[in-house]
């Protein structure tokens, strides 16, 4: 268990991964790091200085629930890309006041109907800068389902396995296109990307790889004169992904579901153009690597060859053994469109969380943070029994600085917020957020 989940996190070494590679992680590791212009943050960046310096850490969090957590004294943690953690952005002190992260600035510009809280942690020790990385968390998604499957009915159960094989029969050939271009036959750039976009509506996971690996291209090698000045701050600029999943998708800024994420060959070069004109360039190319070498390390489990693995035919069973990260992540997303989830979601997410929990408090980590890239999303691990935590509400002044007002007699409780105040809640139609239902026949 504690293996799985640091598997699920960033760190200095070198994870597992199936054999058969054109690339290896470390391969990728230098070129990002070292061969595009912004890949000096992934490792200098403010967020991991502040985490590994020992310091008192300044986050602020967005809320609507003000009234609520007055009046019962308690917060709450709560899921998605953090796991089981109070989402926040970065402050940094200054004379002045509390300089927000451009993150959390962008959350203060498009969040107006939100009131914004700041905590001030204070950890026992510095912070190991492992980050979560919830594109791994497959396997323990797989775990979590076979353990818990019981709460499901025959037919529910049934149901699920059965569209689970079906997307994945759907999708196998652009799945196996996707082993064979990370293990050295690479598929024309454009046939690439036009495969994609056609294949994600019916393999919804498929929208979240090509966002990140997007957003991930987009950071690392911007070069406008906005970016330039939030690398001066040590920061990611988060406007570059925040403008590109927006355009891309009509009502994205309602309801942020990367399952409708699936812009093709010449809307993905009109995307990317309009955020920056030097960058559509080498984005195909670039999507086509790092995404079909992503997939690879992802979903298939560390003894398997890449180059020999198929996904035509593959049952469910077999996917559990050879391909628990895939398998793991389509459990995952089906579960969220059962009719029952909003009864059944404590029980498999409570689950996760507890084991997030234990694998921080043992690590050391009060504060996760997304470690995918280090754009500034970090959280609160609600469990953590050997730091200070204090809590106020704030104003902002004209220079956008945030000024603490009134601390707040509240405390943390190990357990998830409802289903109803999370990013996994469902809209009016009844759609989970996070997943499409689209048949997987596309």
């Amino acid at each position: 268990m504690h293996s799985e989940w640091d598997n699920a996190h960033t760190s200095s070494t070198t994870r597992p991964g199936p054999s058969g590679l054109a690339e290896t992680e470390a391969d990728w590791r230098h070129h990002l790091a070292h061969e595009t212009p912004n890949g000096w943050l992934l490792s200098g960046n403010a967020m991991t200085t502040t985490l590994t310096s020992g310091r008192p850490i300044h986050l602020m969090h967005t809320t609507v629930a003000l009234d609520a957590i007055r009046a019962s004294g308690h917060l709450y943690a709560s899921t998605g890309c953090l796991v089981a953690a109070l989402y926040c952005a970065p402050l940094t002190p200054e004379p002045a006041g509390l300089r927000p992260h451009n993150l959390g600035t962008y959350l203060l510009e498009t969040k107006k109907h939100t009131l914004t809280l700041v905590f001030e942690i204070t950890p026992d020790a510095p912070v190991p800068p492992k980050g979560i990385d919830y594109l791994r968390l497959g396997a323990i998604h797989l775990r979590t389902y076979l353990t818990h499957r019981s709460f499901l009915t025959e037919p529910e159960g049934a149901q699920l396995r059965r569209t689970i094989l079906q997307r994945v029969q759907a999708a196998a050939p652009f799945l196996d296109a996707l082993l064979a271009n990370a293990t050295g036959t690479p598929t024309p750039d454009t046939d690439f990307i036009e495969q994609l976009a056609a294949t994600v509506p019916a393999f919804p996971f498929l929208g979240y790889l090509y966002f990140e690996v997007l957003s991930e291209y987009l950071m690392l090698h911007s070069t406008s004169h906005q970016t330039k000045a939030y690398a001066q701050l040590g920061e990611m600029n988060n406007r570059l992904y925040k403008r590109l999943a927006f355009s891309a998708v009509q009502g994205m800024d309602k309801l942020f579901d990367l399952s409708r994420f699936n812009p093709g060959y010449k809307r993905l070069l009109e995307l990317v153009g309009q955020i920056e004109t030097g960058l559509p360039g080498g984005v195909t190319r670039y999507v086509m690597r790092r995404l079909s070498h992503l997939f690879a390390t992802v979903t298939l489990a560390p003894d398997q060859d890449a180059a020999a693995f198929t996904f035509r035919s593959s049952d469910f069973d077999v996917l559990a053994v050879a391909a628990p990260g895939l398998l793991g992540q389509l459990v995952f997303r089906e579960m969220r469109i059962v009719d029952r989830y909003p009864e059944l979601y404590l029980a498999f997410e409570q689950a996760k969380a507890l084991e997030a929990w234990a694998y921080w408090n043992t690590e050391g980590i009060p504060t996760p943070f997304n470690g995918t890239i280090p754009k500034g999303e970090i959280g609160i691990n609600p469990a953590y029994p050997r730091s200070r935590c204090t809590v106020w509400t704030t104003e902002t002044c004209e220079r956008n600085l945030l000024h603490p007002v009134e601390q707040l007699e509240v405390a943390f409780l190990p357990r998830l917020a409802e289903l109803s105040m999370t990013a996994m809640r469902r809209d009016e139609a009844g759609k989970a957020a996070g997943h499409s239902r689209h048949a997987a026949s596309g």
